[in-house]
């Protein structure tokens, strides 16, 4: 069967490539994806192919009904399909071979792409692993679209009646899947459609999660279509009475409800390869530690509703397999129950005293909006303590926040974490969000060590000490007192200014927070100059200009990258500092760098002009690395404590801490390594944003652009000329050597 089937393939396969119209479609599709690709991705920053991947769905919607088109129905119009059945040929070879044919050609288009995603991956810190998911996402959105194009050239001799029909499924295979569309429909219709899209389980795998469930939607959707096609063409062959049509009518009446059921109820089944380098999707090790040592009963109730929004129910699918995974990782001391309120009463009722009620979205109704409500909420119950999420908001910090609220249940201490007051220094409730990511867990004050009659800073009662940006320098008390609790073992995190701005009018002042001994002592000089990037920088508003607002980079503001592997950096793409100041690292052996600039970083001294429109270009010998935050690691047999030192406070602005998410994670993840409280980093550093697209030159970000814009599709139209000028002479030669 096999030697039949790549007959018929390689036949297929070799016709495209010896007519003009592929070549045109190759074209046509690299040209369009390519162009929106790179435009969103270089106007963003970020390196990350889903620009492109998120335009397969409606490319191919059109693409691969185009290409697949004349398959059958070409054969069907010139007589040529009863010849093919007249040969040793079943009809299950033909459609296996003209659909391996014809995903053959569409995957070479697709392979056309490729170029771009490894240029993305070179110059960038880009998940090369869900770059490969993506692209295997793809191929099984590919083979789905081929058998339904298959099948609507079997059905009829008309290539374009074939197109309209295929792209019309292909757009309503898409379009069940948005919002728009489930919202004028009742929740179980709407919840159905929404798994029988290919746009939930497309996205799903592009993610970089290959999900069992996912695979089975592609494969038995594949699988029907072909076999619908098989029907058709056995029509060729089959009198409609005869037992032999009849039975397979049957069969494939059966299998087409089999797949659909499939499809609804394959939430039960379990199993997925997570390709994500950071392993995001899959449960940290953490959490598996955390899990493991429970040595009592904790249990998490989930209450979600069976009729919430088609949006709401592929969130609750990773809902219910992060639980189940923590489930699994407990050793059976985490007891999980998922309930429906809205079925049970009593369960309602349980609902409310935990303080989780019903949410409000809208539907659809007879032209007219209305409100319809639904549970989506879970509660962690421990002794006589629980943790309730009211609404489950988002997922992408979900294990985070339940490991966390298990942790703080389970431990009866909390280590204290204490904030310099006075000299201008920032205390905690003016860092935006870190108490209530840490609360849980540490117990924050703010204490006075300045003058002569402040106490000493208790071991017993503090276990991180935080200096954060003092505007004003340090009495000699005050630097003894710090200096005595890190010689004692204390941990410090060390948030120090090197300028003071007068907001008005943008002139700069040194400062020095009288830290720079200590910093000295522990292998750690502190520049005074601050850092500039000039290729990775936050973009600011330069103001009007003419007709439009002018958006320009801000060097002064760099978005810098890790400087190492470390724990605290772990999982971390950037961090985005404001007018900070360079570190030098002077004793490699105890210190390591965790944030510095790009090769293109710079230095400016403290009083030159900050305006963001004045001129950035420096000489190419004055570029380099330069690092804005260190880690000191005592080396063994030292009494000293931990300490992070940053040349900079500004990051901990609620400008900067809303602009990105990573300068919060960033802070609390120090405070757990100083704390050498450690489990939780690897959980909280799960950073599902990609990083940032930064070129080291002009030239390179030029080259992959246009280089595969222009320059794959020319390779294809280069590569079509030479071979369909050669299709005479070959087939003369084939002539020849039959007559001869």
């Amino acid at each position: 069967m096999m030697r039949g089937v790549w007959t018929v393939a390689r036949r297929e396969l070799r016709g495209y490539f010896d007519q003009p119209t592929a070549y045109v479609l190759i074209v046509a599709f690299l040209g369009l994806s390519l162009f929106l690709g790179f435009r969103t991705m270089y106007a963003s920053g970020v390196a990350t192919m889903r620009p492109l991947f998120d335009l397969m769905p409606l490319l191919f919607a059109v693409f691969v009904p185009a290409a697949t088109m004349r398959a059958i129905a070409e054969e069907r119009r010139g007589n040529t399909l009863e010849w093919l059945m007249a040969q040793p040929l079943s009809e299950n070879e033909l459609v296996l071979g003209k659909f391996f044919g014809n995903w053959a050609f569409v995957l070479i288009a697709l392979a056309g792409t490729m170029p771009t995603s490894i240029g993305v991956v070179m110059v960038s810190e880009a998940d090369a692993g869900i770059v490969v998911a993506q692209y295997l996402g793809a191929g099984l959105l590919v083979g789905q679209f081929v058998a339904l194009g298959l099948w609507a050239s079997s059905i009829t001799r008309d290539q374009i009646t074939a197109f309209i029909v295929a792209a019309a499924l292909s757009f309503a295979l898409f379009l069940i899947g948005l919002p728009v569309v489930q919202i004028g429909l009742p929740p179980l219709i709407s919840g159905a459609l929404a798994r029988l899209s290919v746009l939930g389980h497309f996205e799903n795998v592009a993610r970089g999660v290959v999900d069992l469930r996912d695979v089975l939607y592609f494969l038995s959707t594949t699988g029907l279509f072909l076999m619908l096609a098989v029907g058709a063409v056995s029509r060729e062959r089959l009198s409609p009475g005869r037992d032999e049509f009849k039975r397979l009518r049957v069969g494939t009446a059966v299998v087409a409800a089999l797949v659909i059921t499939l499809n609804l109820l394959g939430s039960h089944v379990r199993g997925r390869l997570d390709l994500t380098a950071g392993n995001l999707y899959t449960l940290a090790d953490g959490s598996r530690e955390l899990l493991a040592d429970l040595d009592d009963l904790v249990q998490i109730k989930l209450f979600a509703s069976n009729e919430l929004p088609p949006e709401l129910q592929l969130q609750l699918r990773d809902v219910r397999d992060l639980l189940a995974d923590m489930r699994r990782a407990s050793n059976g001391n985490l007891v999980v129950t998922d309930v429906d309120p809205d079925d049970d009463e009593d369960a309602a009722a349980e609902a409310s005293e935990f303080g989780i009620f019903p949410v409000e979205f809208n539907v659809l109704r007879d032209d007219q909006f209305e409100i319809r409500r639904g549970y989506y909420g879970l509660a962690i119950v421990y002794a006589d303590e629980q943790e309730v999420m009211p609404i489950i908001v988002r997922t992408d910090d979900l294990e985070f926040r339940i490991a966390s609220a298990i942790y703080r249940m389970t431990n009866e201490t909390k280590a204290g974490v204490a904030f310099v007051r006075g000299f201008g220094a920032k205390t905690a409730p003016e860092i935006q969000g870190l108490q209530q990511s840490l609360a849980d867990r540490y117990n924050f004050r703010s204490i006075d060590i300045s003058g002569d009659s402040a106490a000493a800073i208790s071991r017993d009662s503090t276990e991180v000490l935080v200096v954060a940006g003092p505007m004003q320098r340090l009495d000699s008390m005050a630097v003894q007192r710090v200096t005595d609790f890190i010689d004692a073992g204390g941990a410090a995190l060390l948030l120090l200014e090197a300028i003071e701005m007068n907001p008005t009018t943008a002139q700069t002042m040194p400062i020095r927070s009288g830290l720079e001994p200590l910093l000295e002592e522990n292998g750690i000089g502190f520049t005074g100059s601050l850092v500039i990037d000039l290729q990775s920088s936050e973009r600011v508003n330069l103001g009007q200009r003419g007709l439009f607002s002018v958006i320009a980079p801000y060097p002064m503001w760099p978005i810098t990258v890790p400087g190492s592997n470390h724990a605290i950096t772990s999982g971390l793409n950037s961090l985005t500092v404001a007018w900070a100041t360079a570190l030098e690292v002077r004793d490699s052996t105890r210190v390591t760098p965790l944030w510095t600039t790009t090769a293109a970083g710079a230095l400016q001294g403290p009083m030159a002009p900050i305006m963001p429109d004045q001129d950035w270009n420096r000489a190419p010998e004055d570029l380099g690395v330069r690092t804005v935050a260190v880690a000191v690691t005592p080396a063994e047999g030292e009494a000293s404590g931990r300490l992070v030192v940053v040349g900079d406070a500004t990051f901990a602005e609620g400008q900067f801490l809303q602009s990105n998410a990573t300068n919060l994670v960033f802070l609390a993840n120090a405070i757990d390594w100083l704390a050498q409280d450690e489990a939780l980093i690897r959980i909280r550093s799960k950073n599902r944003t990609p990083p940032n697209l930064v070129f080291q030159s002009d030239f390179t970000r030029s080259f992959l652009k246009w280089g595969n814009l222009l320059g794959i599709p020319l390779a294809f139209v280069l590569f079509g000329a030479v071979r369909i000028s050669g299709r005479r002479r070959r087939a003369e030669a084939r002539w020849e050597g039959i007559v001869a």
